[in-house]
This record gives C-alpha cells, sequence and structure tokens, in this order.
C-alpha cells in the first residue's frame, strides 16, 4: 500500500517521454521535454572539475556544508542581487542541486498539514516537495494573455493567512515563463509579516529574462528581507546540470536548521564539482556568459512561437519552456504529445499534476535545440495534429 505521503503525488511526466526518446535513438527526434541545454557549460567550470579529479580534498565528504571558496561566492552573488548582505559561514549552505535544496528547506520551515504558496502552473517536482514536507500546495492562478502570464500581485497576497508556512516562487516561473516583480512583493510583504511566513525564492532562472532586466529579488525588498531564503543552482544559468550542486542563503538560525535537515537527507553534495561551481559564479565574465546564453535561448524561443503562430502557444518572459493550450483545440496534452512523438518526432510533456490547471498544457522546452533544427517544426505539428 501506497504510504500517505504519496497518495496525492504525481509523477512528472518528463521522466517517461524523456525515456521513451532515449529508447528509440532517433537523430531526427526533436527533444523538447526535458529541462537539458545543449550550450555548454563555462570553460572555466570545465578545467577546474578536470583539475579537481586530482585533488584529494574534492574526494570527500568534508565540509559538509560545503567548501567555503563555494560557500563564499554563492553568498557573494545572493549579496549582490538582493543587496543585503550575506556572511558565506552561518547563512550559506551548498546542496546537491537546487530542488535538494528546495526540499531541505521546506523540511525546515513546513510543519505537517500547513500551506505553501506556490503558482499554477507550477513544475510537478516542486508541488511534489511541498507534499513530501507534509506541506498542502496553495495554488494561486498564473493567467495566459496576448503578452504572456500574469499574477495577480492582489490574490497572491490573499492566499497568505494563518496557515501558511511559506510562499514558494520562482521567476520566471517553471514552466510557464512568467516574471514577477516588485508590485508583488510589494503585496506580499504585509501578510507574510503578519503571519510569519518565508518566502523561498527559486532563483534558478532568476537571469535567464529576455526583456534585460535585471532580476527583481524579494530579499531586496525591505519588508521581507529578513523572511526570504534563496535557493539557488548551477544548473540553468551556468549549464552545469550535471553537476548536482545548488545552494541556500538566508537569515542564520534557519540556515542552521536546513543544514542540519541536509545531513539527514543527501548528506553532501558532490565534491569535485563545487570548486568548479565557484570559479564559474565568481568568474569577472560570469554576466556576460549568462546574458550570451540567454539571447540564444531567446532567439530559440521566438523560432518556436514564429513557428507554431497558428497554435494556442502562450509567451514566456524567461526561462527555457513555453506551454501550449491543447485543451482549447480539443485535444489533451497526452494526446497531443503522443501524436507529436510517434507521428512527427518530436518529444513534449504532458503538465497533468502540474498544478490544477495543468492539463490544459503542453509544455516544450527551447533550450536543448539549435534553431536550424527548428525550422521544420511548425510542419512537424501540422502533420501530427491537423
Amino acid at each position: 500500500m501506497t504510504v500517505s505521503r504519496l497518495r496525492d503525488m504525481s509523477g512528472i511526466g518528463v521522466d517517461k517521454v524523456g525515456d521513451a526518446a532515449d529508447a528509440v535513438s532517433d537523430p531526427l527526434m526533436l527533444r523538447l521535454e526535458n529541462l537539458d541545454t545543449d550550450l555548454r557549460p563555462p570553460e572555466v567550470a570545465l578545467e577546474t572539475t578536470r583539475a579537481a579529479i586530482d585533488q584529494d580534498e574534492a574526494n570527500s565528504y568534508l565540509p559538509f556544508q560545503g567548501h567555503l571558496a563555494l560557500r563564499a561566492a554563492a553568498a557573494a552573488h545572493v549579496s549582490a542581487v538582493a543587496a543585503h548582505s550575506y556572511d558565506p559561514q552561518t547563512q550559506c549552505v551548498i546542496v546537491a542541486g537546487g530542488l535538494n535544496g528546495v526540499l531541505n528547506t521546506l523540511l525546515a520551515t513546513v510543519e505537517p498539514g500547513q500551506e505553501v504558496v506556490i503558482c499554477d502552473p507550477a513544475y510537478a517536482g516542486l508541488v511534489n516537495r511541498i507534499r513530501l514536507a507534509g506541506g498542502v500546495p496553495r495554488f494561486v492562478s498564473c493567467v495566459p494573455g496576448a503578452a504572456g502570464w500574469t499574477t495577480d500581485p492582489d490574490e497572491l497576497a490573499a492566499a497568505v493567512g494563518p496557515q501558511t508556512a511559506a510562499v514558494l516562487l520562482m521567476s520566471p516561473v517553471m514552466p510557464t515563463g512568467a516574471v514577477l516583480g516588485t508590485e508583488h512583493f510589494d503585496a506580499l510583504a504585509g501578510p507574510v509579516n503578519a503571519c510569519g511566513a518565508w518566502v523561498i525564492y527559486d532563483a534558478a532562472m532568476e537571469r535567464i529574462r529576455f526583456d534585460g532586466q535585471a532580476p527583481v529579488h524579494p530579499g531586496a525588498h525591505p519588508g521581507l528581507s529578513s523572511r526570504t531564503i534563496t535557493v539557488g543552482s548551477a544548473s540553468k544559468e551556468l549549464r552545469m546540470i550535471g553537476w548536482r550542486v545548488g545552494w541556500v542563503v538566508g537569515p542564520e538560525p534557519i540556515i542552521a536548521d536546513i543544514g542540519l535537515v541536509g545531513l539527514a537527507n543527501v548528506v553532501c553534495q558532490v565534491g569535485l564539482g563545487q570548486r568548479a561551481v565557484a570559479a564559474a559564479l565568481g568568474h569577472p565574465e560570469a554576466a556576460a556568459d549568462v546574458a550570451a546564453a540567454t539571447r540564444i535561448w531567446q532567439q530559440r524561443c521566438e523560432t518556436v512561437l514564429d513557428q507554431l503562430s497558428g497554435y494556442p502557444c502562450i509567451r514566456p518572459h524567461g526561462g527555457w519552456s513555453l506551454l501550449i493550450d491543447t485543451r482549447s483545440m480539443g485535444i489533451t496534452p497526452e494526446e497531443a504529445s503522443r501524436r507529436l512523438f510517434t507521428g512527427s518526432h518530436v518529444a513534449t510533456t504532458p503538465m497533468t499534476g502540474w498544478g490544477p490547471s495543468g492539463s490544459r498544457y503542453l509544455r516544450l522546452v527551447y533550450a536543448n535545440e539549435p534553431v536550424e533544427r527548428l525550422t521544420d517544426l511548425g510542419a512537424r505539428f501540422d502533420a501530427a495534429l491537423r
């Protein structure tokens, strides 16, 4: 019998489609299902990783909270974006990727039965982690429109109440690519402080914005700086997916608790990757590197939108993915995904379990295929779905 903590959880769909695409090993298959990217990590990260193979200290559990060089780089990075100074020794721990950091943070902040506010649609992996921690997701609608996705700040604030343990935010949101701004943090400050909730900010994609603007971080808001916990990752902006290294930065008392959870969950992060992430994160050209990668992803996004201009795509404002409302076409996302896979060699993910509205949408990841392989995407969709 399934244990109770799993009864309301669903899979993420990506694994099934990805496994099926791997199994056919078809070079014609467009891999639009998984949050991978073909863009290489920074060269300094590759060089530092190669060197780490011969370093004894990289082949160790210690230090459990992460190498100090990486904690210093992560704390400095978050401090710069949030305009709030964080001590690397007491206000930062290193984790085995961003999602490990999210789960550790939820386990340290959520009592069983408490609510965690999150936007809908939402990545199923985040929703599942809320449930694993014993929390109850409280969904706030992200509404599609001609210009993209919007979340009403007042609706977001109204979802916070006496039962709220945390508000789990991303910007850009995954999978919609919606961007949150100062107006959302203005609205949240009052209710968050009134009920003593935490803002857990998943910053994995915060610089992957298509408007050219700098990230707007909740920790920079005077009403939220003492209530914000930032979870960062090397996987997206730095393209270091396989390194499985992330960080959690926030107020000292809660970081101590998150570190304690970490000792009981995964124990430590990949030693071979930590100095590489520190080198990439703190490199003088790091910002330019992320901006250059973002321009490529934006070009690919525009190509997909142009190719599928006759389909109900919702424009993202950043991130690696976009959604298509297949329900408005009279077809389920699962059926659309099946027909695209078998008839047109396109791997895509139906979003069942990705929040209450997820069953309307099919997700396409544009980060992993170059523009030249996307130029017949419209014809492939027409062949499978028209």
